[in-house]
């Protein structure tokens, strides 16, 4: 229902924007930076060639491998232990606020000459909160009671994800104010979109890759089964 709905009032308002939004004819049309396709994807081409951009894209495509297992199994972990969907979902609201007033602060470091120190800096407090992470998933177990989790678990667990929420919005917002700065203006569309895009395969890559190894990489034990060592999926089956 959630999804349908929004999916009519996508329909509906970009309906309403293609019949009833006209152009403004008196403008002059700004010149296109390509005449097609073909013409864009050579300009791409041409624009990763340069070995600044192509060391660039090397650096952005591995820089968050240290964060991928935090950021895609932390959550799917605490659920396993127990945590309810439901009450992880409701710890996203008090990030809302949060992630909406941190790129009007981070912005004032970002603008200067060189915007990818924030980055830097930023990078190794998350990697610690990677850690951070680990004990939320160890510790979740040791709290839990038969009414759930206590108050003070889930205060921690906030107070973690605003501390990630920092880390995580400083690098994002220096990347792209980066990216904003280095682009040739006469391409500045269509090289920006080639960075920005590039940096963010260089977050989902990884992600994809921590979900598939975190079976392989479970150590798993069989409680009254002797003889079996459950590290194979049809093993623990058994």
């Amino acid at each position: 229902d959630f999804l349908f709905f929004w999916g009519a009032v996508f329909l509906v308002t970009t309906t309403l924007v293609a019949f009833l939004k006209k152009e403004n004819e008196e403008l002059i049309p700004a010149k296109e930076e390509t005449k097609g396709i073909t013409d864009t994807y050579r300009l791409l081409f041409s624009i990763i060639k340069m070995p600044a951009v192509l060391t660039f894209c090397l650096l952005i495509l591995t820089s968050k491998v240290g964060f991928s297992a935090a950021d895609a199994v932390t959550g799917l972990k605490l659920v396993e232990e127990g945590v309810p969907k439901e009450h992880l979902a409701l710890l996203a609201v008090p990030m809302v606020p949060l992630q909406i007033i941190l790129p009007l602060v981070i912005s004032k470091y970002t603008a200067g000459p060189q915007p990818l120190n924030t980055f830097y800096k930023a990078m190794p407090y998350r990697l610690l909160l990677g850690l951070e992470f680990a004990f939320l998933v160890w510790w979740a177990p040791k709290v839990k009671h038969e009414g759930g989790f206590p108050v003070y678990y889930y205060a921690v667990v906030v107070l973690s994800y605003a501390l990630h929420q920092i880390t995580l919005y400083s690098m994002y917002v220096a990347i792209m104010a980066f990216n904003a700065k280095v682009s040739d203006p006469l391409i500045g569309g269509t090289y920006m979109t080639l960075l920005n895009t590039v940096s963010n395969l260089g977050g989902n890559w990884p992600s994809t890759v921590a979900l598939w190894l975190v079976d392989p990489l479970t150590v798993k034990d069989c409680a009254g089964a002797q003889g079996h060592t459950c590290a194979t999926a049809a093993a623990a089956e058994v």
